[in-house]
């Protein structure tokens, strides 16, 4: 039993994606912070907003998405519950793949560790599938963290940030 009670009071540190392309997107970002903070989750830092095109469909509505670090007591599950009940509180309802959202966030980084589960109807992989392709999730990472390394990839977020397209580059702006 005291394992477990020692486990239950580390500290872990994680980073979160953030991103909404429906209503006051800005407003949506700014509320699923402050929800994250009232389950008492210590918000360390937070990224400027930053504006994309929606993707692969840019027909919807563009995006806007920020990072955050965070600290917290709660193991990578019970956080994953807790982002899904915010999610669901600001509105976000299981559409499609890809289409419009109120509210989307996603475990970027936990500990730093590679985790791959499925939880109920949701699969969980950290660090996210994808995320080192994204210009929307690697440019306000490295606002935070330029010595940030993908714990998978063994790479730093500098050379993967220079593995995206002009495209990619150009494609991103702050919001």
């Amino acid at each position: 039993m005291k394992k477990q009670d020692i486990l239950e009071n580390q500290v872990n540190l994680a980073y979160l994606a953030l991103g909404s392309n429906l209503g006051d997107k800005k407003n949506n970002l700014n509320k699923s912070i402050d929800l994250i903070q009232k389950e008492g989750i210590l918000v360390k830092k937070k990224s400027k907003f930053y504006s994309t095109k929606s993707w692969p469909n840019e027909n919807y509505p563009d995006f806007i998405n920020s990072i955050i670090l965070i600290e917290t007591k709660l193991n990578l599950t019970k956080l994953f519950l807790k982002i899904k009940k915010i999610e669901k509180k600001l509105g976000r309802i299981k559409s499609k793949r890809n289409h419009p959202r109120v509210c989307d966030i996603d475990i970027i980084d936990y500990n730093g560790k590679i985790t791959h589960r499925k939880l109920g109807n949701h699969k969980l992989n950290i660090p996210h599938k994808r995320m080192h392709n994204r210009n929307f999730v690697l440019f306000p990472l490295y606002e935070l963290d330029k010595d940030w390394v993908h714990p998978k990839l063994n790479k730093n977020i500098v050379i993967l940030m220079s593995n995206l397209t002009s495209d990619q580059l150009l494609g991103i702006k702050i919001a």
